[in-house]
């Protein structure tokens, strides 16, 4: 059984303090949907649409997530309030614990994302950041073991340039 997690940071947001909005429900700038909306046809080119899509609940999570669903069509975002509070690690069990082969797409924030990479991959480093909008695949043989390994680590910028126009 391989259970492969895609994990997601969310794209460009509105900047945390902008007066006027709080924190959860800062929404993406138009810059952020736009660039991300190439970024999520680049990872619809290779990477199959997710069994399960789990999104943080805070606006800019939920943004991304439904661009990235609307790029490989016929995929609902869940949202999972877990992701909200970098309690990203709490939501990897019941994720892997399921019987089955598939694809299992979180996103998520910085720098509970980047957090559990480096979990997972067993990584020194207490995290690898990504940028935002950035993505990575981790392939998981053993699922109960709790680790798996990084199969790819793309920027937006990558992503973008296989999304094309």
């Amino acid at each position: 059984m391989t259970v492969k997690l895609l994990l997601v940071r969310h794209a460009i947001a509105v900047p945390p303090g902008t007066p006027g909005i709080a924190d959860e429900e800062r929404p993406l700038t138009k810059r952020g949907r736009r660039r991300f909306r190439k970024a999520a046809r680049g990872l619809a080119r290779i990477v199959p649409p997710p069994e399960l899509l789990l999104t943080s609940p805070l606006r800019r999570a939920l943004e991304t997530a439904e661009i990235a669903a609307g790029a490989w069509g016929k995929v609902t975002p869940t949202t999972e309030p877990l992701l909200a509070g970098g309690q990203v690690a709490a939501v990897i069990a019941p994720v892997v614990a399921r019987d089955e082969n598939g694809l299992v797409a979180l996103v998520g924030h910085e720098p509970g994302i980047s957090e559990l990479l480096a979990h997972l991959v067993g990584a020194v480093a207490a995290r690898l950041p990504f940028k935002k909008g950035g993505a990575a695949l981790v392939a998981m043989d053993d699922a109960a073991s709790g680790r798996g390994r990084l199969v790819w680590f793309l920027p937006p910028r990558v992503l973008r340039q296989l999304g094309g126009n």
